[in-house]
Parts: structure tokens; sequence; C-alpha cells
């Protein structure tokens, strides 16, 4: 018998089916360990609220949970074994982990060790994270190459090969480990826009993708196309590589609420030059509007960056800047219906798997249920693939 974070019984028979194209993302926003501190779902989890998420995942019939992480309360080996212990069928993914925050051998110790205790429902992801962040701790920016490294390394220790290196991942003679997983490997998947050097990453080393949050349909079809060309260019069968497009999704939420996660949500991300440039430009978005929203007066003298100041909620007066169909076109927000059919689009663009980002499964329940009765549910999202994304 599986028991939910509570400490109640979760009967197996109580457990929805599984949707196999649609997962969350847990405490995708901020983290705490004083669940007073929030006053909304979407506003910030703690740890353990993070645990019963998963366990609601499981029942409501997601496929599997996406955790990404942060060096506070947020450790995802951590978090991703509280659900594993407490769920049966769950596939628990870190959405990501960076390869320079760890030693090579603890994120393959990390997935033997979590197939081992809950049987083969791990994804080790993997991503570059946040140079900004990572730069007063002396934590080098992961590159793309240490990324393909990383993963074929973590492959061989998985193999019971023994390794040696050199490079940006550390030096070494003889990693190996003593005790191997007999069983199947975990799959290893990258996390990115996937432009030129990451769809070459992705199609080289790595069985699936998480593209990045808020990218539009139209984004999501280029970036399907440029790993679907990569992989054609090395002999793989492009099918090899499952990608999973994460929307922000608000179902039948406040117009509060909504805003906040959807629009507020979207302006922490463009705040910063680097990576709100690449995400503009990935969605065809004028910049001039960016740059207004960067300037408006609630932002003038920070010491710090606006989403290290200011909560979600606390910027609808910047949000108000940004165009309403931006949203509308990479998130999905209004009735369930109206959410159905916004994440059937990025299906359509090729997309294998869609994951619910900035609200809590149970927050969910609803759409999930709609999703899997949708008519297209038996419509495989590569054969929607057409002539509109090249």
């Amino acid at each position: 018998m599986t028991f939910t974070a509570t400490g109640e019984p979760a009967a197996s028979a109580e457990l929805a089916p599984v949707a196999d194209d649609f997962s969350a993302f847990i405490i995708a926003g901020a983290v705490s360990s004083d669940a007073s501190k929030f006053e909304r779902e979407t506003e910030g989890r703690t740890p353990a609220q993070g645990i019963q998420d998963g366990v609601d995942a499981e029942r409501l019939g997601f496929r599997r949970v996406f955790l990404s992480e942060r060096w506070d309360l947020k450790e995802a080996d951590v978090i991703l074994a509280g659900i594993g212990a407490l769920t049966t069928r769950l596939e628990l993914a870190t959405g990501i982990i960076v390869p320079t925050t760890r030693h090579p051998w603890m994120p393959a110790a990390l997935g033997a060790t979590m197939h081992a205790c809950f049987g083969p429902r791990f994804v080790l992801g993997l991503g570059r994270g946040d140079a900004g962040a990572f730069r007063g701790m002396g934590i080098p920016m992961t590159t793309t190459t240490a990324m393909v490294e990383s993963a074929q390394i973590t492959r061989r220790l998985w193999a019971g090969e023994s390794v040696s290196y050199t490079g940006q991942l550390g030096s070494f003679s003889a990693l190996a480990f003593a005790e191997t997983y007999q069983g199947p490997q975990p799959p290893i998947w990258i996390a990115g826009f996937c432009h030129e050097r990451g769809a070459a990453a992705a199609a080289e080393a790595f069985d699936g993708v998480i593209l990045p949050p808020m990218l539009t349909p139209d984004a999501v079809a280029a970036a399907v196309q440029r790993i679907r060309t990569a992989c054609e260019r090395i002999d793989r069968d492009p099918a090899e590589v499952r990608i999973v497009a994460p929307v922000v999704t608000a179902p039948d939420m406040d117009e509060v609420e909504t805003v906040s996660i959807s629009a507020g949500r979207l302006v922490t991300y463009l705040q910063y030059p680097l990576y709100g440039d690449v995400l503009a430009g990935a969605n065809n978005w004028d910049l001039e509007t960016v740059n207004r929203m960067r300037n408006h007066e609630q932002f003038q003298g920070l010491a710090r960056a606006a989403d290290l100041t200011f909560h979600r909620h606390q910027m609808l007066g910047p949000a108000s800047v940004i165009p309403w169909s931006w949203i509308t076109d990479c998130s999905a927000v209004g009735t369930v219906a109206e959410c159905v059919a916004s994440l059937q689009r990025f299906l359509d663009a090729g997309a294998d798997e869609v994951t619910t980002y900035g609200s809590t499964p149970r927050q969910n329940a609803a759409l999930i249920e709609a999703w899997r009765d949708r008519p297209q549910a038996a419509t495989p999202g590569r054969q929607s693939l057409g002539a509109g994304a090249s």
C-alpha cells in the first residue's frame, strides 16, 4: 500500500488512468519552509507540499512530474525520492539539474539509486542553469559540450565501465561504480531552446528534450524541426528523442491568479536581457515592447533583479505592458475547454508531451480529465508535424 505525504493510505483503485502525453512540473516557483508565507498555491510551495503535489499527480493520472532545482530548500534528489516512496507508477524527472553543480559520480548514483529503490521510473534531466546565480558561487556555466560529456560518463558508469576524463566536469583516471543497477538505464534528457548546437547535442547523446516554458507553438515547431534535422544528419530516428513542451496552465482561475502565473511569470523571464532576448527572439516578439516593460517605473533603481525583489503577483503593472495575445499564444488560460484547445496546439506543433507549469496538479484536476477525453487523444503529436513547421 502507498500513502500520501500526510500519512493517509492511497489505494491503487483510486488512481485515474494515465495520460501518456500529459505531465506536471511541481514547485515551479518560489519555495519556503513556511507554508503561511503563500496565500495561493501558485505563489509558492513548501518541499512537503511539493511531495504531496507528486502524490496528487499520480492519483490524477499525470504521466510524470518534473522538478527544477534550487540550492536551498529545493534539492531534487530528496524531494523526488520522497515522491517515489509514496507512489508506484509516476515517473520522476529532474527538470533540471546542472552537471557542474555535482561531481560526475553523483548524477549517475542518483539515477541508479532511484531505479533500485522505486523501479524504472526516473528520468535524469540536465541543463545549463542560471549563469547569474552560479557566478557568485564559483560554479562554472555548463557548456553544451560538458552536458554531452556528462550524459556519456553517466551511461558508462551505469554500464559498469571505468572512466578516465579531463575536462570541465573534473579530472579523474579511474571513475567507476563498485556495484551497478541490474535493470534498464534511466533515460537522460537535455533542457534548452535546442538551437543548432543544442539540437545536435540532443541528437547525439540524449533520450529527450525539455523545452523552456513560455514558447509559442510556432517556436516549439521550429525547435522540433531542428531536433529532427539533427537526428537525421547522424542517421538517428527522430522518434527516439521525446520532446516535452512545458506550458503555463490556469484553468478556471480568477483573473488575478491567471495574470500572476502567466503574464507575471513572463515578466520574470523577459526582464533578464540575455535570456529574455533569446525567448523573445524564439517567439518573434517585439523587443521594443520588451524593453518598455524592463524600463517600467516599478523597476527603476533596483539593486538586484526584479524577480528577486518582487513576487509575480506584485509585478502586474509591468505585466500590463505585455500584449495579452503573447500570453494566450504561449500559455493555456481560460476555461478548461479553452485550456485543452490551447494545449493541443503544442502537440500539433510536434511535441510528444505537454507538461503543466506554474500551477499544481490539483489545480489541473479537471483539465487532465478533459484532456484524456478530448477527440484528439489517440493522435500522436509527431504525426501532426507538417509543412507549417519547416
